[in-house]
């Protein structure tokens, strides 16, 4: 693998977005207002009320397990830490975003995907995807894949933006409520091939 030529990339790419990633990996679009960065296990309480918050306005949409499964407690965020990375943005400091990431045979699923309804429209979402991306092709990874419900039309306005692409696949389901599945086929340096 070239880490160092995937992140040179995925970093053109950001700067065209306005963002920057720096050596260790994070993104920020200005140093003291945008940052993006591993979360820390004890920030699970705080990723958890940033779901809940975030997802609180498309509660009539889901089922109510379904909305559960998606505005996960802090206990059940710990209990799954070690999936994979979460990655939390900050936006002057205060915790504004996250996304978490699981590795699998088949690619790197993205999910947990927030940002704070009064942070939206200032490039967290971008900022996100872009470290999650860095990591994939870091990593080796040749596919990003999500999943997502249809009422989140904003979300899939910005997964679209970022590459992504409905998949073929049947309609999913969560408890109830109807998903479907988006991916990003990712280049890879050949030194990664």
């Amino acid at each position: 693998m070239n880490p160092g030529g995937a992140r040179a990339r995925l970093a053109d790419t950001a700067v065209a977005r306005g963002l920057v990633i720096n050596k260790s990996g994070m993104t920020f679009s200005e140093p003291s207002k945008l940052l993006v960065r591993a979360a820390t296990l004890a920030e699970a309480v705080a990723v958890a009320a940033l779901l809940r918050q975030a997802f609180l306005v498309y509660e009539p949409h889901y089922t109510p397990a379904a909305f559960a499964a998606t505005t996960p407690t802090a206990e059940q965020l710990r209990q799954r830490w070690h999936e994979g990375p979460v990655w939390v943005a900050l936006l002057a400091h205060e915790l504004a975003g996250t996304i978490a990431a699981v590795p699998q045979t088949h690619g790197l699923y993205l999910r947990s995907m927030a940002v704070h309804p009064q942070a939206r429209g200032q490039g967290l979402g971008n900022a996100l995807l872009a470290n999650v991306e860095a990591y994939a092709r870091d990593h080796g990874f040749r596919r990003m894949h999500l999943s997502t419900t249809p009422f989140l039309t904003n979300a899939i306005w910005l997964y679209e933006r970022f590459g992504f692409v409905r998949t073929s696949d049947d309609l999913l389901e969560l408890c109830g409520t109807p998903l479907f599945t988006m991916e990003k086929l990712l280049e890879l340096d050949e030194e990664c091939a």
